[in-house]
C-alpha cells in the first residue's frame, strides 16, 4: 500500500511539476512549427518549391563543410525526405543565437585559462624518449585539446561505485580549503545524501564547497530550484544549462562530466554518478558495474581548471584559477610512476579529442587493446579503426552490457555486431547486469578511466573527460580488474546475432538513420 502511495506521488509530480511544463510548451512551439509548415506548404506551391530549392543549396553547403561524413549523411536524409521541415531545423541548429553565446564564451573561457595549462617541458621530453608515439599524442592533447601531460602523480583505480563511494567521503571530511563536484546525474537517495551531509559540515568548518549538476536532472531527479536550496545550506551552486521550454540546440550538448576536486591535491573522475544504482543501494538493470580513478599530484591541476571552465559559462562574475592552483601536495601524499594526462573534451570547438585518444590507443596497440562500454554506437571512422586493429593481429575485446538501460542504444549497437566479428573483433556481454564503465586498456602500458562512450552522443555532443594513463602502476590493476569481469561475461557470436528478433534488428537499423543526431 506505501509502495503504491509513493508512486502515486511520484506520478502526480511528474504530471504536475516542471517536467510536464517543459514538455508542454515545447510541444506548443513544435505544433506551431508544424502548423506554419503545413500552412505555407498548402498556401502556396512556389513557397513549396522554394523550400526545396532552399534544401537543395543547403545539402550543397553541409556536402562542402568539414563535418564528420556520419553528421552530414543524417542531415541530408531528413532535408531531401522533408524538405520544409528537414530544412527549417537545419537552420534552427545551426544559426542558434543561444549555442552561439554560449559557444564563444565557453571558448573564452579556454583560451584565458590556458596561462595555467602551460606543458613542462622536461615531463614532455621525458616522455618522447620512453616513447615518441605516446610523447606525439601528449603533443595533440596539449596543442588541440588545452591540456598537459603530468609527471608525479598517483592513481587509484576503483573498479566499482562502492568501493569509489567510500574513498570520495574519507577525502572529502579531510577537506580544508575547498571541494568542487560537477556530475553528470544527482539523485538524492544513501550516496547524494550522505555526501551532502559531509559538504554541510565543511561549509560549516569555513570550507568553500562549490557544486555543479547537468540541468536534465531538474527534469525528473532534482527541482527546479535546488541550486537556491544549495545556496542556503552555504553551498556554490549551478545547474549547467537547465531545461527550459524553448526550442535550442544549446539543450543538446549536456555535462557528461564526473569530477570531484579536493583542496587542489586530490581529484576523481570515472562513470559513477551521484546516485544510489552507482553504488548497488538500488537495482537498476542487474548489477551496475562502474568505475573510477583517484588522482594525487600535479595532475590534479587539469581537473582543477576544468571544473572553473566550466562553473565560469554559467556565472555571471567568473571565478579567477589563481587562488585555486596554489595549493601544495601535501607530504604524505606518494606520486606514481610514469605519466598522466588529464583531458576534457567539449562539443563546442569541435575537436573530438576523446575520440581521437581512443583512436589512438588502437592504432599504437601491440598486443591487445581491452574495452568496457554501455554504449556501441560507431561512426565510419570508429568502426574501420577497431576492425584494422583486430585485422592486423591485435586483440580487441569489447564488454557491453547484458542487461541494457535503454533498449533503442541496445538494438542500435546489435547491428554492429557482425561486421565487429568478422573484422575478428570479439564483443563478451556482462551477464551480471549493466557496464556502465568507460575504460580502455592497451599492452599492459596504456589505460583510459573517464566519462566518454563509444557512441556519438560522448564522441560528439557532451562535454567529457577522462584521465590518460602511461606506465603508471594503476594500469595494472585496470587490466586485472579486466580480466576478472570477463570471467563473468558471456561471448557474443554470430550465431547470436542471428537469435535477435526481427523488429529488434529492422528497429536497430532504422535507427542508424539517425544515430548521429539522437
Amino acid at each position: 500500500m506505501e509502495d503504491c502511495k509513493r508512486k502515486l506521488r511520484g506520478l502526480l509530480r511528474i504530471v504536475f511539476g516542471r517536467t510536464a511544463y517543459v514538455v508542454l510548451f515545447l510541444l506548443i512551439q513544435v505544433a506551431v512549427l508544424f502548423s506554419v509548415m503545413e500552412w505555407l506548404s498548402a498556401y502556396s506551391l512556389y513557397v513549396y518549391i522554394g523550400f526545396i530549392l532552399l534544401g537543395g543549396v543547403t545539402c550543397i553547403y553541409i556536402i562542402n563543410g568539414r563535418e564528420n561524413p556520419s553528421f552530414k549523411l543524417g542531415w541530408i536524409i531528413p532535408i531531401l525526405g522533408f524538405p520544409v521541415f528537414g530544412t527549417l531545423f537545419y537552420i534552427l541548429t545551426k544559426f542558434d543565437m543561444g549555442s552561439r553565446f554560449i559557444t564563444k564564451r565557453a571558448n573564452r573561457l579556454v583560451n584565458d585559462s590556458a596561462v595555467y595549462l602551460k606543458q613542462d617541458k622536461k615531463a614532455e621530453e621525458r616522455l618522447c624518449r620512453e616513447d615518441p608515439l605516446v610523447g606525439n599524442l601528449a603533443k595533440y592533447v596539449s596543442r588541440w585539446g588545452g591540456f598537459p601531460v603530468y609527471e608525479n602523480t598517483d592513481v587509484t583505480y576503483f573498479p566499482s561505485g562502492e568501493k569509489k563511494f567510500e574513498r570520495l567521503k574519507e577525502e572529502l571530511r579531510k577537506a580544508k580549503d575547498f571541494i568542487f563536484l560537477e556530475y553528470f546525474i544527482v539523485e538524492r537517495g544513501v550516496m547524494w545524501n550522505s555526501i551532502l551531509e559531509i559538504l554541510e559540515e565543511k561549509v560549516k568548518e569555513g570550507v568553500e564547497v562549490r557544486f555543479m549538476y547537468d540541468g536534465m536532472c531538474s527534469l525528473m531527479l532534482l527541482p527546479y530550484r535546488y541550486p537556491e536550496q544549495m545556496e542556503k545550506k552555504g553551498i556554490r551552486c549551478h545547474a549547467f544549462a537547465p531545461i527550459k521550454p524553448m526550442l535550442s540546440t544549446v539543450h543538446n550538448n549536456r555535462d557528461h562530466r564526473k569530477i570531484a576536486v579536493i583542496d587542489g591535491h586530490t581529484a576523481f573522475t570515472g562513470g559513477i554518478n551521484l546516485a544510489d544504482e552507482y553504488i548497488n543501494e538500488r537495482e537498476r538493470f542487474g548489477y551496475w558495474k562502474d568505475t573510477a580513478v583517484m588522482l594525487k599530484g600535479d595532475a590534479v591541476k587539469s581537473f582543477t581548471v576544468m571544473f572553473l571552465q566550466m562553473w565560469n559559462i554559467w556565472d555571471r562574475t567568473p571565478v579567477a584559477c589563481e587562488r585555486y592552483l596554489k595549493a601544495p601536495v601535501r607530504e604524505n601524499d606518494k606520486t606514481g610512476g610514469g605519466f598522466v594526462m588529464p583531458y576534457g573534451d567539449s562539443p563546442l570547438d569541435h575537436e573530438p579529442v576523446g575520440k581521437y585518444v581512443y583512436m589512438d590507443i588502437l592504432n599504437q596497440a601491440k598486443r591487445y587493446v581491452h574495452i568496457m562500454t554501455p554504449y556501441l554506437i560507431l561512426d565510419d571512422e570508429m568502426l574501420n579503426t577497431l576492425v584494422f586493429a583486430a585485422k592486423r593481429g591485435v586483440e580487441v575485446v569489447i564488454i557491453m552490457p547484458h542487461i541494457p538501460d535503454k533498449k533503442y542504444a541496445f538494438f542500435l549497437a546489435h547491428t554492429y555486431y557482425e561486421e565487429l566479428l568478422d573484422g575478428g573483433v570479439n564483443i563478451y556481454e556482462f551477464t551480471p547486469g549493466f557496464v556502465h564503465a568507460k575504460v580502455f586498456v592497451s599492452d599492459d602500458e596504456k589505460a583510459v578511466v573517464g566519462t566518454v562512450n563509444l557512441d556519438f552522443r560522448s564522441l560528439y555532443h557532451h562535454f567529457e573527460c577522462a584521465a590518460y594513463m602511461y606506465k603508471n602502476p594503476a594500469v595494472a590493476d585496470v587490466e586485472r580488474d579486466y580480466e576478472e569481469t570477463l570471467k563473468k561475461c558471456v561471448k557474443v557470436t554470430k550465431e547470436t546475432c542471428r537469435t535477435y528478433p526481427f523488429y529488434q534488428k529492422l528497429a536497430g537499423r532504422g535507427l542508424r538513420l539517425i544515430a548521429p543526431l539522437m
